[in-house]
């Protein structure tokens, strides 16, 4: 019998098992919303990115629907040869108007617009400085474009300004940080790295994607909420979180655009979205500029879950948003913590390494702008009761 090549992913398999950090998917019975049913169980659904709900809007289910009838279920090409549709043109330059930059592209994921940029404005002879915690795509996105990646401590401009300081004036410097970090909710120090991008001509980049739809006005990200228009180069934002549909973007100049549409390999070698998808965020996007109430109640929720949180004992970090980690610490306790919640009735993803360091496990939480607050204090008593049960609180 041929020996198994592949034996030593089931040993690393069973390694997991033992931590504890063994995890099955979890299946969503049906449409993705606030309460919902999960692996045939009903239960508050608190680790979903459809902040506003838009997932289910009946705009862009309706505007999805329009375009699959008129246009098809796929675009069947790479945009360079023949998948660039009108409606992909459309979405673009709506994107650009909203995000009041001269233009944007649009790229298959999130993940895709990170590494596909920063692979490709980049080279050898360049620098990458980098925040600790900046998101895997980025990092991903710097190790293919061979550049040199120096990390600075997680939100200390002090410490990217030493960085860039010691390199050689004529260095290209790409100085970039996320937006909001996904694991621990907080804002990155945008407006001092910017200050640092300026004192010494850097390239300063941002990826917005849980910035996208929450913080700035009508949800325009970081960028507007620190008002900084003018000032980051390159803006990466998503259309798969508050957006509700599927994909991310890239906004800055014309020149940097067009030369994404000629380099940046996920542009040229991957199918564009099909029709209904770029209708859908259009339809988003019309949304976020007509409905505001949606992200006013979004932090209306997140104001009060938080608070409920904290007054539990919980420690939930340095959190600036809707994101609220409940750090645990332990990995298999936050596992722990993460499975009696769904027996509860309460869907909170457990969190452990390498998303996060070893030592800083924990269990996720975002609250959506359609939570009631029935809802959350059901998942707060369900908080309280298992936390005491694992002496937590």
């Amino acid at each position: 019998m041929r020996p198994d090549p592949l034996r030593f992913l089931s040993d690393e398999l069973d390694s997991l098992k033992e931590q504890g950090l063994y995890r099955r998917l979890r299946v969503l019975d049906g449409e993705q919303k606030a309460h919902t049913s999960i692996d045939h169980q009903s239960v508050v659904n608190l680790s979903s990115n459809n902040y506003l709900g838009l997932t289910t809007h009946p705009k862009l289910r309706e505007r999805a629907l329009e375009a699959t009838r008129t246009l098809g279920v796929g675009s069947g090409s790479v945009r360079p040869i023949a998948g660039t549709m009108r409606i992909h043109m459309e979405l673009e330059r709506k994107l650009a108007e909203f995000k009041r930059t001269e233009a944007t592209v649009v790229f298959q994921s999130g993940f895709a617009a990170n590494a596909g940029t920063v692979s490709s404005i980049l080279g050898n002879d360049d620098v990458i400085v980098s925040d600790e915690l900046n998101h895997a795509s980025i990092i991903d996105g710097a190790r293919l474009s061979r550049a040199t990646i120096k990390v600075f401590p997680h939100r200390d401009a002090d410490a990217a300004r030493t960085i860039v300081a010691a390199l050689p004036r004529d260095t290209r410097t790409l100085l970039i940080t996320d937006g909001v970090f996904s694991m621990d909710g907080d804002l990155g120090a945008l407006p001092e790295l910017c200050d640092v991008a300026d004192e010494f001509g850097c390239v300063m980049m941002v990826d917005d994607a849980h910035a996208s739809g929450v913080f700035g006005k009508n949800g325009r990200g970081t960028v507007d909420h620190f008002g900084l228009h003018g000032r980051v180069d390159v803006q990466v934002g998503t259309l798969s979180k508050a957006i509700g549909a599927l994909g991310g973007y890239v906004a800055g100049s014309k020149a940097l655009i067009e030369f994404l549409y000629h380099r940046a390999r996920p542009f040229l070698f991957s199918t564009s979205h099909p029709p209904a998808v770029a209708a859908a965020c259009l339809a988003a996007i019309d949304v976020l500029e007509t409905e505001p109430e949606l992200i006013d109640r979004l932090w209306d929720n997140t104001r009060f879950f938080k608070s409920g949180l904290q007054a539990l004992g919980f420690n939930t970090g340095l959190s600036d948003g809707p994101i609220t980690p409940v750090i645990v610490g332990d990995a298999a306790r936050a596992m722990q913590l993460s499975d009696d919640l769904f027996r509860e009735g309460v869907f909170a993803q457990g969190i452990g390494f390498p998303t996060v360091p070893r030592d800083k496990a924990r269990v996720r939480t975002i609250v959506t702008a359609t939570h009631t607050h029935d809802e959350l204090r059901f998942a707060l008593d369900c908080f309280a009761k298992v936390g005491r049960t694992l002496d937590l609180i």
